[in-house]
């Protein structure tokens, strides 16, 4: 399978590199996207090491081509996967706003490609009603989610906005690749 890995600016974005590593061992091709903000929880290189393919971060980086990589990574896609999603993330895809690679790829996906989203965020980001509008809205557009995990988190509060774990991620990928 074809997979885009989308990492967003969260805490969480440290462990992708952990997805990205079992995804390629199961056989995968890994194509991580990052958005500027991941950048400072996570490096480029490492994801481009485990994933074994090159990392998108700006549309900067698509300059080497004469056709866009956000496209060429969208129209050969077979899933887009995002884990960690951040609140910033999931609500410019919730309103086709495209400031980067990564939505840029999320609105140039073929309509039968299955998009997965594992939110990752603050319990109260979580709960906002403008978090659960744009969770509708992606839901409604066919976005499949994995519920984020409760327990302690990054910020010092105990509640739900957890990445889950990767073995929860891996195996709703793997539902998917059936």
């Amino acid at each position: 399978m074809n997979i885009v890995l989308g990492i967003t600016g969260s805490i969480a974005a440290y462990k992708a590199a952990d997805l990205a590593s079992q995804l390629t061992k199961e056989g995968h091709q890994v194509h991580c996207v990052m958005t500027k903000a991941a950048t400072e929880f996570i490096t480029p290189l490492t994801l481009q090491i485990l994933s074994r393919n090159p990392v998108l971060v700006s549309l900067e980086d698509e300059k080497n081509s004469w056709k866009p990589g956000h496209i060429e990574l969208a129209d050969n896609a077979d899933l887009l996967l995002v884990a960690p999603a951040c609140a910033d993330t999931m609500g410019q895809f919730a309103n086709g706003i495209a400031p980067d690679p990564l939505s840029a790829i999320y609105l140039a996906l073929p309509r039968s490609t299955p998009t997965l989203i594992a939110p990752a965020m603050n319990g109260k980001m979580w709960d906002h009603p403008a978090s659960v509008r744009n969770l509708e809205t992606l839901k409604a557009d066919g976005v499949q989610f994995i519920d984020p995990a409760e327990g302690d988190l990054a910020c010092g509060y105990r509640g739900t906005g957890r990445l889950a774990e990767t073995q929860t991620i891996l195996q709703a990928v793997a539902k998917l690749a059936l």
